[in-house]
């Protein structure tokens, strides 16, 4: 999971209030059903102390619900009157849950986002350009075109039949290697700021092969080919959309075992692991496992890929914590040392999802069906020092 959309909430001091609550409106009761679980949290936050004006921002925001169109459940993340953020979820809650705390109560996030919704950037590719549109948990949106040279051939409908027949043809073939350029080009500078994770090129093989030949590396290894797209009408969409869905879902499946596999071979065989100045136990190679080597790593900006697993105790094991996302140690005397004079108390997932969210790291929730890291928290590093 991209981390980047915590990003909200790493530059305030806090206390935060935090709102895991469903939105769904699907019975004929949702409306007083919703203003029913609207004013639970509201009450559970005050119960826990928040203060006024934060309370009245978060029930403001949920005043503001829209009647139709609401996602399964939402996250609220509130601190001196007003919320930072607000997260539409993939999944209903089961219940209302509320915290008043030092730091953003954000590990529930893991499991209910899930990266279930594709987020994928759509290219529609034919000889002539491309269309292109944005896939995620909002739904499908149209984000421009890409034309290519506009080159006055004869077409395909009555080919030349003089002298000039080959030079005619290699025109053609030059005006589309120049398109395929064109596009792959345009998808290569709007891909880091797109938000998507995976590349859909989707059209005729001939042309969406030609476009992902010419991407880069960084962009090729993030792109599939899906048969049953096109810029022509009659597209069967569901068909389509069936297709998209079963490509997020083994990209998902390969990333999470290609970060896997890099944190076992990046842990070392036993006997290997050493400790740092301050006693800590550290791996050899490029990942680290347990609350104290990854705490340290993020201490240090080391920290590449955030396992989590949320059948372990460590997610939950206390840590204390600071006003900067640095500020991480096991014992409140490491955080003292860095100038912090009352370091607070937080779960390690969430204090370590800050400090992954301001070292542009990214989160995976690994499934208690697969092995994972011992305790329930490991990490891949960025570098080893």
């Amino acid at each position: 999971m991209d981390l980047a959309f915590l990003t909200p909430l790493l530059d305030r001091p806090g206390p935060w209030a935090t709102v895991y609550l469903d939105t769904s409106r699907t019975t004929e009761d949702a409306a007083q059903r919703r203003a029913l679980i609207d004013r639970a949290a509201v009450h559970r936050l005050a119960d826990l102390g928040t203060d006024e004006r934060t309370c009245t921002a978060v029930r403001d925001r949920l005043a503001g619900e829209p009647a139709a169109g609401s996602p399964p459940g939402r996250a609220l993340f509130a601190t001196d009157g007003e919320v930072a953020l607000d997260v539409p979820l993939a999944v209903s809650p089961p219940d209302v849950a509320a915290t008043w705390a030092p730091l953003p109560h954000t590990a529930p996030l893991l499991a209910m986002l899930d990266d279930a919704a594709p987020r994928c950037l759509v290219a529609a590719i034919d000889r002539t350009g491309a269309e292109l549109e944005r896939r995620d948990l909002d739904g499908t949106a149209p984000i421009g075109t890409v034309e290519g040279p506009q080159w006055q051939g004869r077409g395909h409908h009555a080919p030349p039949t003089d002298r000039h027949e080959w030079h005619y043809r290699h025109r053609v073939e030059d005006t589309w290697e120049r398109t395929a350029g064109i596009i792959a080009d345009h998808l290569a500078r709007i891909w880091p700021e797109s938000g998507a994770r995976l590349l859909v090129l989707t059209g005729g093989a001939r042309e969406r092969r030609a476009v992902h030949e010419r991407l880069p590396q960084q962009v090729r290894q993030n792109t599939v080919e899906v048969d049953g797209g096109g810029r022509a009408d009659g597209i069967a969409r569901d068909v389509f959309d069936q297709r998209i869905g079963e490509a997020w879902d083994d990209h998902r499946t390969q990333h999470l075992d290609t970060v896997l596999n890099a944190f076992r071979a990046g842990l070392g065989r036993p006997g290997e692991h050493t400790t740092d100045g301050a006693g800590t136990e550290t791996a050899p190679g490029a990942a680290a496992q347990g609350v104290p080597a990854v705490v340290n790593a993020a201490r240090q900006h080391q920290l590449a890929a955030l396992l989590v697993q949320s059948s372990g105790h460590d997610p939950e094991r206390p840590v204390w914590t600071g006003p900067q996302p640095e500020h991480i140690g096991v014992h409140r005397a490491d955080v003292r040392s860095m100038g912090v004079g009352n370091p607070e108390q937080a779960p390690a997932a969430d204090a370590l999802l800050r400090a992954a969210t301001a070292a542009g790291a990214e989160a995976l929730l690994v499934p208690d069906t697969v092995p994972g890291p011992p305790g329930g928290l490991g990490a891949v590093l960025r570098w080893v020092g």
